[in-house]
């Protein structure tokens, strides 16, 4: 990590820490504005997904420790006294102490291998878990912070249609409108306020998602527009990389392949241990000196243990077994890589897609925007020609209730695609392995 990285990480964590400060002592029902950086370490602390990972790690070099460490002697103490009648039949240790440890053993060589790409399939998933995380946290808060805006513009849209009403009701009492024009102003009003309520209904459950993701209550995290960078355009001439998740399936089915393969050696190579035993023993229980006539209370004894394997259909069981887990982890590795790859395909196809209809909806906001000026423009000045043959009808303030309905609706409309189309490039990124060059710009500004 390089020292702008590591600086850009150290200020990163100090201001998510600040920022949790701030919201744990505000009450719970007031909102903060929370940058998106913030949100996205806050989801990676509190993340079940990315605890259990990092629970598997520690498990996983446990499990490597375990393989180095039987090479390093252990030591037990302990004691054996008791009475016996007539011959003794036991050894009268008062304490006893034994030592031992591997020597050699060719498969355990490659069980060690097998922990060591255990630990870094573990410590890849975990990373993977982490990029996810961010992933659902980023989209989430991108949505809401989108969904907010939507939500600003359809209340707009309720006092447009409200004051539609009322020129309706006005023009139709004065008999210059039907009472079905009317009945459509309050039709027109009445999808608008449901589409508002289809809005803040769609907030709650951001919301929700956003607490659940953070740990923070709900309600307490209001997005900040500014703190959002600009995800990337991504182009057929991206590079593909490997994805932590994919790595750690090849690392994990490198493990597996290992651990058979030492499996395999202990069924036909030889083991050597070392031990050695320390007794101090009395006679003053079962009288061993009576029998025992060269009976001595220090009593020492070690050597090596040598085992070669002839016969032993248990031994090769495990192998078998073995190897079918290792063949399956790397079928399973493949598979994950191929389906990556359909993702990759699918998810490119619809990006295209996505960017034209997010072309689509703003030049459609565009035109209703500039229809809505032109509107204004002939309500203010008058056209000078409404009475003249085949001359364009001067706009009525109804005319002006409909642009500005339509311009704000087709303003929702962009949104909506604009974060279709940032979904869409996000998880891009993510199946392309490039999620991390976004993250990094995200925590750097």
């Amino acid at each position: 990590m390089t020292a702008n990285a590591a600086h850009n990480s150290t200020s990163s964590r100090l201001r998510a820490l600040l920022s949790l400060g701030i919201l744990l002592a505000a009450p719970a029902l007031v909102s903060a504005q929370v940058s998106l950086a913030t949100v996205v370490d806050l989801a990676q602390r509190n993340s079940t997904a990315v605890r259990l990972a990092a629970a598997d790690v520690q498990k996983t070099q446990a499990a490597l420790d375990q393989t180095e460490f039987v090479y390093i002697p252990t030591l037990t103490i302990g004691s054996q006294v008791g009475y016996s009648h007539g011959f003794p039949t036991g050894q009268p240790s008062v304490a006893s102490a034994s030592m031992q440890s591997l020597v050699f053993s060719a498969s355990q060589r490659q069980y060690t291998k097998a922990a060591h790409a255990g630990v870094e399939a573990a410590n890849l998933a975990l990373k993977d878990a982490r990029e996810q995380v961010a992933l659902d946290a980023s989209t989430a808060y991108i949505e809401m912070d989108t969904v907010g805006t939507e939500i600003a513009a359809a209340r707009q849209q309720e006092d447009f249609a409200a004051h539609l009403v009322r020129i309706e009701s006005d023009r139709t009492d004065a008999g210059v409108d039907s009472n079905l024009d009317l009945l459509q102003a309050r039709l027109t009003e009445a999808q608008l306020r449901l589409n508002r309520l289809h809005l803040e209904a769609r907030a709650a459950t951001l919301a929700k998602q956003i607490a659940v993701l953070t740990g923070m209550p709900i309600g307490s995290i209001t997005p900040d527009h500014a703190s959002i960078p600009e995800i990337p355009a991504i182009t057929a001439e991206t590079p593909v990389r490997s994805t932590p998740g994919l790595d750690s399936a090849s690392a994990l089915a490198l493990s597996k392949q290992l651990k058979a393969r030492g499996d395999q050696l202990a069924t036909n190579h030889l083991q050597i241990g070392f031990g050695a035993i320390y007794n101090y023993d009395s006679d003053e229980l079962n009288s061993y000196s009576t029998y025992y006539k060269n009976f001595t209370p220090n009593n020492v004894s070690f050597g090596l243990q040598i085992q070669f394997p002839l016969f032993d259909l248990a031994r090769h069981s495990v192998a078998k077994q073995s190897a079918a887990d290792a063949l399956r982890a790397k079928v399973e590795a493949e598979q994950a890589r191929d389906q990556n790859d359909v993702q990759i395909a699918s998810l490119t196809g619809n990006l295209h897609e996505l960017d034209t209809q997010a072309e689509v909806a703003s030049l459609k906001q565009q035109i209703a925007a500039e229809q809505l000026k032109s509107v204004l423009t002939q309500l203010d000045l008058g056209n000078g020609a409404s009475s003249g043959p085949g001359a364009q009808a001067q706009p009525t303030p109804k005319s002006e209730q409909l642009a500005r309905i339509d311009e704000r609706q087709k303003y929702e409309d962009a949104l909506d695609a604009s974060f279709d189309l940032a979904k869409g490039r996000l998880g891009l990124l993510r199946a392309l392995g490039h999620i991390e060059d976004w993250l990094n710009e995200l925590h750097a500004k």
